[in-house]
């Protein structure tokens, strides 16, 4: 039996973290993108492509990549993103086919991932969870996690695809408001994919 692939999504502020670590803290192994992603960009060979792409400055002195700087880079630079996403993206696919293997065990596992549709990941999920909360509410969420304005957060927002598109794409959608409803949420989802097993 091959072991299923969840695809857990959403924007900035949802609470897809929190959902995730929710998950873990139930036993479920869940493969977060972003932590893992930045892993990668430490290997040894990911730091001399990036190096080479975007020139030594963009590591300091003990060979870490300056994460800020490298973000200022591509943040208004659409073709420096691109070549960005064509070292990080491949490379973090096969960290994660290594995961899936250590994982191979499980009935279905978690991918959580902010940009599951535009990296085109979702096409390895057997099926995806989109997580989603209202504006004000994610705005203020973001806020109070990080050092940021409301305008930058606006414009991430924007950034990224709208709820809708993401809700439209996704067999679950699951609405982040409260977090006791949430949970009723997620279980619901977790009985319905044991049923499908």
């Amino acid at each position: 039996m091959k072991t299923k692939i969840i695809g857990l999504t959403g924007g900035i502020g949802s609470g897809k973290t929190t959902l995730a670590q929710y998950l873990i803290a139930k036993g479920y192994p869940v493969y977060i993108s972003d932590l893992e992603a930045k892993k990668v960009m430490d290997f040894p060979e990911i730091v001399a492509q990036i190096a080479t792409c975007f020139g030594p400055e963009i590591y300091n002195e003990e060979r870490k990549l300056n994460r800020e700087q490298l973000a200022a880079v591509v943040f208004n630079n659409p073709e420096k993103l691109k070549q960005l996403n064509a070292i990080v993206h491949p490379a973090v696919k096969k960290h994660f086919e290594e995961w899936l293997i250590t994982h191979q065990r499980e009935p279905f596992v978690f991918k959580e991932a902010a940009i599951l549709f535009e990296s085109g990941s979702y096409k390895d999920c057997d099926a995806v969870i989109t997580v989603t909360a209202p504006l004000e509410l994610r705005i203020a969420r973001v806020l109070k996690r990080d050092q940021t304005t409301r305008e930058k957060i606006l414009q991430r927002i924007n950034n990224q695809l709208s709820d809708e598109e993401r809700a439209a794409r996704s067999q679950y959608v699951i609405q982040n408001e409260n977090f006791e409803e949430t949970k009723r949420q997620i279980e619901e989802i977790l009985f319905s994919l044991k049923k499908k097993q």
